[in-house]
């Protein structure tokens, strides 16, 4: 099975660090789980990077972007490029909040 080296941008950096410190402040213990999810949600991108449809938003950026549901009552859409050997993850953002835009 082939692998892909998954890069985490400094946008989608920033955007887990705030939702992170969101959590944390309403419950840390919470707040460790949900980043640890995450986190494997996002390495599992490795192996199965193709397993998550193209994001509408992808139209306005003029390029294929896909998108990863994580969560529960609280969905979380990690969007993300993928290249020959490597999965860029560009942005996290809450499944509530208008569609991303350039």
């Amino acid at each position: 099975m082939r692998r892909h080296r998954v890069i985490i941008t400094p946008q989608a950096a920033d955007d887990i660090r705030a939702a992170h410190a969101y959590y944390f402040a309403e419950n840390p213990t919470r707040a460790a789980a949900w980043l640890d999810g995450l986190e494997a949600a996002i390495l599992g991108l490795e192996t199965h990077p193709f397993a998550h449809p193209l994001a509408p938003e992808g139209r306005a950026f003029k390029r294929d972007i896909h998108h990863l549901l994580y969560g529960r009552k609280r969905l979380w859409r990690i969007f993300y490029a993928i290249g020959r050997s490597t999965v860029h993850v560009l942005h996290v953002r809450h499944a509530s909040r208008d569609r991303w835009r350039p």
